[in-house]
């Protein structure tokens, strides 16, 4: 008797009736955001930059960034602002410096005071413009976080991942439609998680790491 009888009983499975193959998940239909449904666009080289715009139809607040974004992926966190029908937002980062905030800054106000990035939002129509991070000892701090699909622009960045997959159900997307949501962030090249990307979450321990002397400064 194999050990697998030993510890549970019956016969243990041959390799011929092992696990039977998934059926193919079905992906028609299945929505994104709109900036990566159609394919996602490449950067354009030497891209330098451009203005973002809230949804407002007159005194727009518009935001200056004055170099190339890093890092863009679709994001399945209920704090990220999402266009209108998007489950995923689309989320990118740009050094602080290179971010200002060029018209009608009057009317942006924090969505959220105690959250760790500080998302500024139009109160005319509730776009987030981009967050700040003011704690100096997180990980990420000097970067801000911006949706370039506010941008006129086109050449920005491209998504790279999905984050914070799961994450949607927490929005109201019902949990039977995961495998297929999964398996067209696969199909677009935006390989999907449950946290952020490998680089960034050894970005975070890194920085952990060297706070608390593990790793010299």
């Amino acid at each position: 008797m194999g050990f697998l009888s030993r510890l549970f009983g019956g016969e243990a499975p041959s390799a011929a009736s092992a696990a039977p193959a998934r059926p193919a998940v079905s992906t028609s239909g299945v929505q994104i955001h709109p900036s990566v449904d159609g394919g996602v666009a490449p950067a354009a080289p030497g891209f330098a930059g451009g203005v973002l715009r809230c949804g407002c139809a007159t005194d727009k607040v518009e935001v200056t960034l004055s170099g190339q974004t890093a890092h863009n992926h679709v994001c399945g966190c209920t704090k990220c602002w999402k266009p209108a029908g998007a489950v995923f937002s689309q989320v990118a980062v740009v050094p602080r410096d290179q971010l200002a905030v060029t018209a009608h800054a009057e009317k942006l106000s924090v969505v959220d005071g105690s959250a760790a990035i500080q998302r500024h939002a139009c109160t005319g129509c509730g776009t987030h413009m981009y967050g700040r991070i003011e704690n100096q000892a997180h990980p990420f701090h000097g970067l801000d976080f911006v949706h370039t699909e506010l941008s006129p622009q086109s050449g920005w960045s491209p998504a790279e991942f999905a984050a914070f997959v799961s994450s949607v159900i927490e929005a109201g997307v019902d949990p039977s439609r995961m495998d297929g949501i999964r398996a067209r962030l696969r199909e677009l090249g935006l390989e999907p998680y449950d946290c952020l990307s490998p680089p960034l979450m050894d970005a975070i321990a890194t920085h952990v790491a060297k706070s608390s002397g593990a790793l010299p400064a």
